[in-house]
């Protein structure tokens, strides 16, 4: 990760005593670790190096063994989210039609790479396989939009739009 994107954790003491309450719950169940990464993740967006610790110390178990299940999942992240979540396709439609291209766009203007979040928190970036909207290629998303056809000098607007619905009234 770039020094850009050092988000140090800052979990606050409720969620901690959340956490806690949702291992003393699970922790007598066979199977117990997906669920409570799942909760977890729930309650911190992500799922911290700190909070895999607090798992496996609640769990009695390595934290090698919850490092492991949370990084062979993929609806796991290790890493903070933005407040919105773009996702550049790059699926065979999408990458033939030039998504390689939107997503460089977009790391650019924003100065991170895929799987990296923004320091202000606002914006993460992620690529996917495919998005089912094929005959769009190439495809972004950010949160639940659907951008199709896109160019990458389209790419500083859409993003800029979304910084001045923060700054103004929404």
């Amino acid at each position: 990760m770039s020094d850009k994107t050092a988000n140090t954790f800052k979990g606050t003491p409720a969620q901690e005593r959340e956490l806690k309450a949702v291992i003393k719950k699970h922790r007598d169940v066979q199977g117990c670790l997906m669920p409570i990464l799942q909760e977890a993740q729930g309650i911190y967006g992500y799922l911290p190096i700190e909070v895999q610790t607090m798992i496996a110390d609640g769990l009695g178990i390595s934290l090698s063994e919850v490092y492991g299940v949370a990084t062979f999942y993929s609806q796991f992240s290790l890493t903070p989210k933005g407040e919105h979540r773009i996702s550049v396709c790059l699926g065979t439609a999408c990458y033939v039609k030039g998504a390689d291209k939107v997503l460089e766009a977009v790391e650019k203007h924003l100065g991170i790479k895929s799987g990296e979040c923004t320091a202000d928190g606002m914006f993460s970036i992620d690529s996917c396989r495919c998005v089912g909207a094929c005959g769009l290629a190439p495809v972004m998303m950010v949160d639940e939009d659907v951008y199709g056809k896109i160019q990458p000098n389209q790419v500083a607007g859409i993003l800029d739009a979304y910084r001045a619905k923060k700054g103004g009234a929404e």
